[in-house]
């Protein structure tokens, strides 16, 4: 059967059509650094095994890798945020990414009953199964960690590689069961309750800061609003309190797949030890410390670079001997060099991309290093540069 083409605003969630397994939404183009390519990003619908409808995107061409869902996603507001285009960027270069909504969020049914890490697990296998991947490469970010480990001991032969960020093998509740762990899980519970749903985000910026404590006041307002369109307060509520409650103790010395994890030392939204034991549980495991205090990282922080790097020597990725970005430049140098290319300042990438000065000022003398360029004439060379390969290649 044909797919149909579904309407919908940014803050609106899908629902297909009685009948249809499949829904194709309006591909938003962006043109994306690392290929100076126009890139589209396809959402279609899959069906969980209780029935759940769950929203999956796909964007980027190369060996799959696929971003477990998380708490507070959605698909079609996410793909130009100031938090996360950094992460579509970098996560899609020379690979084609597969992400989607956690049901009761984003795109996919918001009405459900059953939250719990074997439910999570079900929309993961619906999901992989939907976009016709056999093998691949499997990223799990902070709960989203637990569920693509619980993947992958269950489909072992399925995970190439496991990738674990901010991730942990028990929740809140799970490794503190006191009453004054409890006591902060409700306060916290009963934040989202009452003021989840509001225009003023005052509640919701106490996540926000234990998420992002470094963003900017512009990336802090879109977070805040992420939260509110994500998910109804009551939801948010069941999906923090689920998250809680994990244990995946028993499953992580189970785990056969060549894994990389990364946590940030002064993470305030999960613990620096819960990533490093982790970490340590899983056989043959490589773990990565990184600098810094977020839990999404930020593209300008010298973490995210540290990410990136390693992520691409462990992640199969197809190469590309003409394509100067994927060879030699990390996504965010590519980034300045197409605004470069785009005939803009200093100043006017900076607010572009949501970064300093001094900072764009670094990318380049990066970039005129790799490159081999001095001087004067090093802007002119690298804006011709990134001209010729975007009229070389106008789409993917």
């Amino acid at each position: 059967m044909g797919a149909s083409i579904l309407q919908m605003p940014v803050s609106g969630y899908g629902r297909e059509p009685a009948g249809m397994s499949v829904t194709i939404l309006p591909d938003p183009l962006v043109l994306r650094p690392r290929s100076m390519r126009v890139v589209r990003q396809t959402i279609r619908f899959c069906t969980s095994q209780d029935g759940v409808r769950l929203a999956f995107g796909v964007h980027g061409d190369g060996p799959p890798l696929v971003r477990v869902a998380t708490w507070l996603t959605h698909l079609q507001y996410d793909w130009d945020s100031p938090l996360w285009r950094h992460w579509l960027d970098g996560l899609a270069a020379g690979r084609t990414l597969v992400r989607y909504d956690e049901r009761g969020s984003g795109l996919s049914d918001r009405d459900v009953s059953r939250i719990s890490l074997d439910a999570w697990v079900d929309d993961l296998e619906a999901v992989v199964d939907a976009a016709g991947l056999e093998q691949f490469s499997l990223l799990g970010l902070s709960n989203g960690g637990a569920i693509a480990v619980a993947y992958a001991v269950r489909h072992p032969e399925r995970v190439s590689n496991l990738v674990l960020c901010g991730a942990f093998a028990q929740g809140r509740l799970r490794r503190d069961p006191s009453s004054d762990a409890r006591a902060e899980a409700d306060a916290l519970l009963a934040m989202i309750r009452t003021g989840w749903g509001r225009a003023n985000p005052a509640f919701r910026r106490a996540f926000t800061t234990l998420f992002v404590p470094d963003a900017t006041h512009e990336q802090m307002g879109w977070f805040d609003e992420l939260q509110r369109i994500s998910a109804t307060p009551e939801t948010a509520a069941l999906m923090r309190l689920a998250r809680e409650e994990i244990d995946i103790t028993d499953l992580v010395p189970q785990v056969v797949t060549p894994t990389l994890a990364f946590h940030a030392h002064d993470d305030a939204a999960v613990p620096f030890e819960q990533g490093r034991a982790l970490a340590s549980g899983i056989p043959r495991a490589r773990f990565v410390p990184l600098d810094g205090r977020n839990h999404i990282l930020l593209a300008d922080e010298p973490a995210w670079e540290v990410f990136l790097r390693e992520l691409d020597a462990f992640v199969p990725r197809r190469s590309s001997d003409d394509d100067i970005a994927d060879e030699l430049l990390t996504a965010r140098e590519t980034e300045v060099l197409e605004h470069v290319a785009a005939g803009m300042t200093n100043d006017m990438i900076a607010r572009e991309l949501f970064v300093s000065v001094r900072t764009v000022e670094r990318h380049l003398g990066n970039m005129y290093r790799k490159l081999g360029l001095h001087g004067k004439s090093g802007r002119a060379a690298i804006a011709a540069r990134a001209a010729s390969l975007i009229h070389t290649h106008p789409e993917s």
